[in-house]
C-alpha cells in the first residue's frame, strides 16, 4: 500500500440491505466520494448478478473491476470493487459466506488478501458460518484483512441491551483466537446496527480483523465509522497506513 505524504489506501465496507433502488445507489455513491475509498466492501446486496453498466449506477469511474457472489432469491449477495489502476485484483475465495480477493498494489507491490464476509443471520446457519471459518485455511495469507456484516457478538457489552446467545459467542471468539485474528477497533462507536425503534436495540455486528503480521506491515490501521443514511448498519472505513 502507498505510504506516500503520509496518504493512507481506504476500504469502504457496507451492509446496504439492498442495491436495487435509486436511493440506494445515491447513498452508496455519497459515501464512497466522503470516504475517497479506493476499494468498496458491500453486503447484503440482494442482487443475482452484475456488470460494468450496473456498478456504474453508484460507482465513481475509477472503481471499474469488480467480483461478487450472488444473492440467493431476494437475500444474501456481496460484491468487492476496487481501482484498477491501482490494484490487481483476483478472486481466490469464494462462497455464500465470504468472498476473498488477493490485492496488489502497483504502487508499491505490496499483496494483500481481502476478505468481504457476509455471515447468516438465522442461528443454525450461524454455526456453520464459524466451523467455516475455524476450519478456513488462511496459510498462503501473510497481510490479511477480514470486514464486514459477521452478525455476530463476541461478548455481552457488544449489545446495549441483556441477551445473545452465549454459545455462539464463545464459539465466534474461539475461531477469531485460533486464526490468531487482531481485532481493530472502530474509533469512537461500540454498536455498528440498530432496529430504529423507538428504544433501539443497538449491536456490534461489523466487524474488521486482521492477521497478526499486518500489526507489522502497517501498524497505523483505525477504522473510521460514517454517518447511516439508509440501512440499518453503520457504513465504515478501513485507513490503512496512515495515522489519524
Amino acid at each position: 500500500m502507498n505510504n506516500n505524504n503520509n496518504r493512507s489506501s481506504k476500504i469502504l465496507f457496507w451492509n446496504v440491505r439492498g442495491i436495487n433502488s435509486q436511493e440506494k445507489w445515491d447513498a452508496i455513491r455519497d459515501k464512497i466520494l466522503e470516504s475517497a475509498c479506493q476499494v468498496v466492501c458491500l453486503q447484503e446486496t440482494k442482487r443475482e448478478s452484475f456488470d460494468n453498466f450496473y456498478i456504474k449506477m453508484f460507482c465513481p469511474r475509477n472503481l471499474d473491476q469488480f467480483a461478487y457472489s450472488p444473492s440467493v432469491g431476494a437475500s444474501r449477495g456481496i460484491i468487492t470493487i476496487w481501482n484498477s489502476s491501482l490494484f490487481d485484483g483476483s478472486v481466490v475465495h469464494i462462497n455464500s459466506y465470504a468472498m476473498t480477493v488477493k490485492l496488489l498494489c502497483k504502487l508499491d507491490n505490496k499483496i494483500i488478501h481481502l476478505t468481504n464476509i457476509y455471515g447468516p443471520a438465522s442461528s443454525p446457519q450461524k454455526m456453520g458460518f464459524i466451523t467455516w471459518l475455524m476450519n478456513f485455511d488462511t496459510s498462503d495469507f501473510d497481510d490479511w484483512v477480514l470486514g464486514g456484516d459477521f452478525n455476530l457478538i463476541r461478548y455481552p457489552e457488544n449489545r446495549n441491551k441483556p441477551g445473545g446467545d452465549q454459545t455462539e459467542m464463545n464459539l465466534f471468539d474461539e475461531a477469531i483466537s485460533d486464526l490468531d485474528l487482531v481485532d481493530i477497533p472502530f474509533s469512537g462507536r461500540n454498536y455498528t446496527w440498530s432496529n430504529m425503534q423507538n428504544d433501539a436495540l443497538l449491536v456490534k455486528l461489523d466487524w474488521i480483523f486482521t492477521s497478526a503480521s499486518w500489526t507489522l506491515s502497517f501498524p497505523a490501521t483505525f477504522v473510521q465509522p460514517l454517518s447511516k443514511p439508509v440501512s440499518y448498519h453503520i457504513p465504515y472505513v478501513l485507513h490503512i497506513g496512515s495515522s489519524i
